[in-house]
Order: C-alpha cells, then structure tokens, then sequence
C-alpha cells in the first residue's frame, strides 16, 4: 500500500499518466464530437481558399480542451501557482469564444478583443510580464506599462499566429505536439512540475486529436476553438519560460537565451506569419485577410499531400533547433539573432520561389482554378440546397 501512494506522490509518473490519460479522453471523446456535428450540421464550410473537398466536423478543439484540463486536475500540484488558476481561466473564456466562432463565425473585431481581455487577466492579475529583453538591442530593464504591452503583444501575435498556421491537416497540431513536448521537458528540468504536467497533457490532447485529423473517414479539424486554446497555452510557456530564466545571473541552472530558445521552439508559426504580413500589407491588403499564400498552401499546390507538406516543414523547424542545440554556447544572443533574420529571408525566398512556380505551371494553375474551385462551390451550393430543402419540409402546413 505504502509503495502504491509513493507511486501516485512521483512526479515523473504523474507527469507520464497525465500523458496517457489526455490521449485517451480525446480519442474517446472525438467519435462522440464528430457524430453530433454531423447529426447538427455543425461543419466547416468549404471556400474557395480551402484544402480540402468535404464537409468536415470543425469542434475538435472541444476535445482538446476537456482532455488537457483532465488529465492535469487528476493530482494535486502544490507548487502551480496562481499564474496556472488565471490561465486556466482565461483558457475557459476563449474556450467559449472558439465555440462561438466555430458555429455562427464572429468578427475580427470581436474576437481580438476578447483575447486582448483573457490575456490581460494573466498579464495583470499574475504579473506575469517580460520585464527584460536579456540585453537584446542593448535593452535590459522595461518600464512597466511597456512590458505589459509588449507581453500582451507577444501572446496575441502566438494565439493567431496558430490560427493562421491551421490551414492543411495535421501542421498546426503537429506543430502544438513538438511545441508543447518541449516546454515540458524544459519546466521538468527546472523542476516546474505543474506546468511540465499541464504541457504534456496538452501534448497528449493533440496525440488524440491528429490521430482523427490524419484520418480519412473520421476527419475533424482543431477549428478556433482548438488554434486558440493551442496559441494560448503555447504563449503562456513561452512567457513564463523567458520570465522565469530572467534572473539567470543568479541562478546556474537558468539559461540566457530564453527568449532565442522560445523564438526557434515556435520557428514555423512565427516565421509564417510574419511573412504573410508583410506580403499583405506591401500590396495594400488587410494582414487578417486570408488567402493561400502561405507556405503550407503554397507546398499543396505544388503538389505535396498534406502529410508531406507538414513533415517538410516540421522537419524544417526541428532542423533549425538542433542546429541551434549544437551551437547555442559558442555565439551570442545577437550574433544567434542575425543567423535567425538570414533564416527568415532564406524561408521567404524558398516560399517566393515555389509560389512562382505555381503561377508559371499552366496545367497545374488551370487544375486549381477550373476544376477545384468549381468542385468547391458545387459543394457549397449543394448544402444549401439539403438545408433549404430540410427547412421547407419542417414549415407546417
């Protein structure tokens, strides 16, 4: 007996259940998810920017959030902070603002602004602020209201950024998997147990989810319900990793390049981004506008599968971590940075070069342009058809 709750006292083995048990609930729980958004014609609409051909379930985000939040209530974690209570609250308020948008879609407006608030509940109530730049640009110190602004841009700018990088199946999930593996890994070696359980539960959720995104006959997309409980809680261990090694002249076991180290963990997000904005905004469209300019889409209509798209870029932000693992104490924090804009320009380049290649390729551009959109809107239109006819035969006579 005694062997047994020293057992259940180990942190390691909680950390490893939590795991397990978030893959389970999100397994169990997505057959359920998928069957009553078919039953409710609760789908994502098919628009001519779409990968994909078929109407699928949009609420997997719903198991995603259940399964994290599960799998780390199950233990006790006296050291989680009141920092871990406010995010789990913003968490719920952006939880209910996923559904909503997943089902009757709201504004840009709308929903910037209620990020901006869950966000400013951690920011402020936890004081949870990048106060340093770590000597970046010669900045050390920033004053408070600064830090706050810079804070609360920094997880906006990770929340959607995952939004955006939800386009092809299996890419923003996989890219929340290595993610949020990793933080784990890094609070369990600073002994931050509760936060490496709630990040490998989160971990565990996208296990269960991907393993029906991937799927063929029981597809289900994250939709914003997912990217934003995902962008969240990625924005939050970034934060909290760089805030917590800010104080590493004092401490051995901290490291002073929190903030390269946070930059390369989330590489691919923050690199398409970017991107996209400054395309949009040079040809004088709204950055929020969407299109299929981004690289994911880009790597579709050269004529990778959706697999394939994701394991080139996943390969891409992996390669540039360990490359960064071997280097990362023979170069400073500014010369690392530098390596990181050429990286940016190379990325931009590559994606420059392969959009290029679509608009010269004819056959393949008039394949998109003549029979995918036309199958696309066929679709659409036969929807409307079934629900305009569904609604006709519900009116009394």
């Amino acid at each position: 007996m005694n062997e047994y709750l020293q057992l259940l006292s180990n942190k390691e083995f909680q950390i490893i259940v939590s795991f397990i048990v978030s893959i389970v609930v999100t397994i169990t729980a997505i057959p359920v998810i998928i069957n009553i958004s078919k039953l409710k014609d609760l789908m994502a609409e098919i628009e001519l920017r779409s990968s994909h051909e078929e109407l699928t379930p949009t609420l997997g985000g719903v198991a995603i959030f259940a399964a994290t939040l599960i799998s780390y209530f199950i233990w006790d974690n006296p050291n989680e902070g009141h920092e871990i209570h406010l995010a789990v609250a913003a968490l719920i308020i952006l939880f209910f603002l996923g559904i909503k948008d997943d089902i009757l879609i709201l504004s840009p407006k709308k929903k910037l602004f209620i990020q901006i608030a869950a966000s400013l509940l951690l920011i402020t109530f936890g004081d949870l602020r990048i106060s340093t730049f770590y000597g970046l640009l010669g900045i050390n110190h920033i004053p408070y209201i600064i830090s706050i602004a810079f804070t609360l841009f920094i997880i906006i700018a990770i929340i959607n950024a995952i939004n955006l990088l939800d386009g092809i199946d299996g890419l923003a999930g996989t890219v929340g998997f290595v993610a949020s593996a990793i933080f784990a890994y890094l609070f369990y070696s600073l002994g931050l147990f509760a936060l490496a359980t709630l990040a490998l539960s989160l971990a565990g959720s996208l296990v269960g989810f991907l393993r029906f995104n991937w799927s063929t006959k029981n597809k289900i997309f994250m939709g914003d319900t997912g990217s934003m409980i995902l962008g969240f809680l990625l924005a939050f261990f970034a934060v909290k990793y760089i805030v917590f090694n800010s104080s590493y002249i004092y401490d051995p076991r901290l490291v002073k390049d929190a903030p390269i180290l946070t930059i390369i963990i989330l590489l691919l997000p923050l690199f398409d981004t970017l991107r996209m904005f400054i395309i949009r905004i040079s040809t004088g469209v709204s950055p929020f506008k969407g299109d299929r300019k981004h690289l994911h889409h880009v790597l579709i209509d050269n004529g990778f599968s959706h697999f394939g798209a994701t394991m080139i870029l996943i390969a891409f932000n992996l390669s540039v971590l360990a490359l960064y693992t071997l280097i990362r104490h023979e170069y400073s924090n500014h010369e690392v940075l530098f390596g990181l804009l050429l990286t940016f320009l190379v990325y931009c380049y590559i994606a420059y070069l392969l959009s290029k290649n679509i608009d010269t390729n004819t056959v393949d551009r008039l394949k998109y342009t003549k029979i995918d959109k036309v199958k696309r809107l066929q679709l659409v239109e036969e929807k409307k058809n079934t629900n305009l006819s569904n609604n006709q035969a519900n009116v009394p006579e």
